[in-house]
């Protein structure tokens, strides 16, 4: 039995799939509204995490790209009324030209200064969204009127239509993704996140893998903000402040760096959770809060982190109590 157990925890996707595949068709319309935007909060959620869980770079400011892909589709399809599924990759690729060229001057800064610098790049865009460039954003208002999907003459346009197509974005990315972090460029992200020096000494281009992460991780923010567009079909600046940049960033902290299970859970806890607890919404923060600094203090590694990540926090450990044990060994004072 134990071992049965074990396999089925390696192939966690198996029961998670039955559940999903079922889901839709016992609860009511707003429960199914609730998954679509976990799907949606995966997606992003799954985006930052390679930038922030494999390549160990802080982006505070990744609604940006999150914008980026909703406002490209807004405009594209409202004023030139190109189709949704036609903007998916193009959303993508503006997406990543924006995570280019924040990402190539800045990567020289490491931790706290990059966060800083990021959030200043995510506040930047959402001033600019606000103030209406070239009679194109709609300023506080936003854009309206936004098309749903069409696929062969099917619209989707009802909750269970969204359902199906944004988990089944969620589990193809989530196979590309799988596929990319046991490649070379997955690992050589693990690398830098690790050691930067070190990687780097090992021949790395550590800049260009950088870059990289970035570009990748804001092309799929893109394609997650084209979903939100058609999904709500009216779009604003306040939809992509700070706050939705902290949920992401949360999202990673607490289901675990560099972990795709970890983003679910992540997500759960950080979205649906507090659907389910909405009678408690006053003191949401609080709780957040709170629920933060434990795992800060007691699982710093997060709820489900990869086995890389829980390995390399363990080194870390083992090697800091070594420190500490040889400075107040007898005798490791004297000269």
């Amino acid at each position: 039995m134990k071992a049965y157990l074990e396999k089925l925890g390696k192939r966690w996707y198996l029961p998670l799939g039955a559940v999903f595949l079922v889901y839709p068709f016992v609860v009511n319309t707003y429960w199914v509204d609730v998954a679509n935007f976990f799907g949606i909060y995966t997606l992003l959620g799954l985006s930052l995490n390679i930038i922030v869980g494999h390549a160990g770079l802080y982006n505070l400011g990744h609604a940006a790209f999150y914008a980026v892909g909703a406002y490209s589709t807004a405009i594209l399809n409202t004023v030139f009324h190109v189709p949704i599924l036609l903007l998916l990759p193009v959303s993508a690729l503006l997406a990543a030209l924006a995570g280019y060229l924040v990402s190539k001057p800045i990567l020289h800064l490491r931790g706290d200064y990059l966060a800083i610098v990021t959030i200043g790049f995510g506040e930047i865009m959402r001033i600019a969204l606000n103030n209406n460039p070239f009679n194109l954003t709609g300023g506080p208002n936003g854009i309206m009127g936004i098309g749903r999907p069409e696929l062969f003459g099917f619209r989707v346009y009802l909750p269970i239509h969204y359902y199906f197509f944004i988990w089944l974005l969620v589990v193809v990315v989530i196979f590309a993704l799988k596929r990319l972090e046991n490649s070379r460029i997955g690992r050589a992200w693990n690398y830098i996140r690790e050691d930067e020096l070190a990687a780097e000494a090992m021949g790395i281009d550590t800049t260009r893998m950088k870059v990289l992460a970035f570009v990748m991780g804001a092309a799929l923010a893109g394609v997650a903000g084209n979903i939100y567009a058609s999904k709500v079909t009216v779009i604003a600046p306040e939809s992509f402040g700070f706050w939705e940049s902290v949920v992401m960033f949360s999202i990673i902290v607490l289901g675990g760096p560099g972990s795709i299970p970890g983003v679910l859970v992540g997500t759960l806890g950080m979205f649906v959770l507090p659907e389910i607890f909405r009678g408690f919404a006053s003191a949401r923060m609080l709780v957040f809060g709170l629920a933060m600094m434990l795992m800060m203090v007691f699982r710093p590694e997060g709820l489900w982190p990869s086995q890389r990540y829980r390995q390399a926090v363990r080194d870390s450990d083992e090697e800091l109590g070594a420190v500490r044990g040889a400075k107040t060994a007898p005798g490791s004072l004297k000269g």
